[in-house]
């Protein structure tokens, strides 16, 4: 793996890809800087190496050019804090002031971009405007693996303008290497828990699991998909009526290649979606008319907990019912806590991004597991054996 630990960067000027797409409040404060804490050890070693730095990030999702909200000034008061420097930062990606600044950074400098997305071309994987973000350095580093199965220019396209100065940063070998672990190193027995809403979501990484573990677990909304394609009463749980024959076929795959799939028994239902709703146990192929199911029930918990004990490989994507709100997170606190049991028994546990590191989070429980991704679509088109365009670009 071409990581930056096998280059000096003294005198050189990296152009680092980081994710910066960290969430604001309403007075443009961070409200979590995971995604920036995960690559300050690739910004500090350019740095002590006496190399100056240049970071390009998208954040949000505009949708026509510059917008106030998605501006990645906002940003600049906190690096600068959590770097013990003044970060510079430049109003444009590609303009004029881009050049001039990046053209004018000396060693042991950090200069952030303006946010990429502000640029059609940034999503559109144009050469062009990959060639003109090339040009304001002479090495490349990919540190955001949160976007690299995207093929856009700052993550796939720019890395052919460095032919034999790009790397991956610390951040995003990192990611590669403890999703291989479980990938094509698990210890038996491998578990999969797979949570969130919609089946069709999750469909190709749970066929590629088939192959790998010896027992999924489903719960979240999916589950109700799964329940009703047995036959089941699930009330107005969350279902994909077009899914259900898929939902049969998933456990026909599963039973003909003898992986033990756990589907939950029982469900904490509701009488509406909310934290002040009426709740209820209920079965979870007998959910009444007008009620339901927003959290794993009692005994789903303990069967699956036992599982997850006892365990040697866990991958967990997905939580297992609404967990944001209390009434609703016992299940996914139940297995947050088996799952760190677990690695405390010596499993190797991965968070896959998304809501379950959400969950990880919330339940203090970060330090208990083995790794927790950044990256929640990137890690799950890993997972389904897919190249990352990002991946793919520096390995070439």
């Amino acid at each position: 793996m071409k990581t930056i630990d096998q280059t000096n960067f003294a005198g050189k000027k990296a152009v680092v890809r980081v994710d910066f797409n960290v969430p604001l409040d309403a007075a443009y404060h961070i409200t979590d800087d995971k995604r920036i804490t995960a690559a300050l050890p690739t910004i500090q070693k350019i740095l002590k190496d006496g190399g100056a730095v240049i970071l390009m990030s998208h954040l949000g999702r505009p949708k026509e050019g510059p917008t106030e909200k998605y501006s990645l000034k906002h940003l600049v008061p906190h690096l600068s804090e959590l770097l013990g420097q003044d970060v510079q930062f430049a109003d444009d990606c590609i303009g004029e002031q881009a050049v001039q600044k990046a053209a004018a950074l000396q060693g042991g400098q950090v200069l952030l971009l303006e946010n990429l997305r502000f640029y059609k071309e940034e999503e559109k994987g144009d050469k062009a405007f990959a060639e003109k973000l090339a040009k304001l350095g002479d090495v490349y580093v990919n540190d955001a693996f949160g976007t690299a199965h995207r093929a856009h220019a700052s993550t796939a396209i720019i890395a052919q303008f460095f032919p034999a100065e790009k790397y991956f940063g610390y951040l995003m070998a990192s990611e590669l290497e403890n999703a291989e672990k479980v990938l094509n190193g698990a210890a038996k027995p491998f578990t999969a828990i797979m949570g969130g809403a919609k089946v069709s979501d999750k469909i190709e990484l749970i066929e590629s699991l088939l192959e790998k573990v010896d027992n999924l677990i489903v719960g979240g909304g999916m589950a109700y998909t799964f329940a009703k394609a047995q036959g089941g009463q699930i009330g107005k749980s969350l279902v994909e009526e077009d899914k259900l024959d898929l939902a049969k076929s998933l456990i026909q795959k599963a039973k003909d290649k003898g992986v033990n799939l756990l589907l939950p028994t029982d469900s904490i239902i509701a009488d509406n979606f909310s934290n002040e709703a009426n709740t209820a146990t209920a079965p979870n192929d007998n959910i009444k008319e007008g009620w339901m199911g927003l959290d794993i029930g009692p005994d789903t918990i303990k069967a699956f907990s036992k599982v997850v004990e006892e365990s040697k490989t866990i991958l967990w994507n997905g939580p297992m019912g609404v967990f944001e709100m209390e009434k609703f997170e016992k299940g996914t606190k139940a297995i947050a806590d088996a799952v760190v049991k677990a690695t405390q028994n010596g499993a190797f546990s991965l968070i896959g991004g998304g809501d379950s590191a959400a969950a990880v989070a919330k339940f203090g429980l970060v330090d208990d597991v083995s790794y927790v991704s950044t990256g929640g679509g990137a890690l799950l088109e890993y997972m389904e054996g897919k190249e990352l365009p990002g991946v793919k670009a520096i390995n070439e």
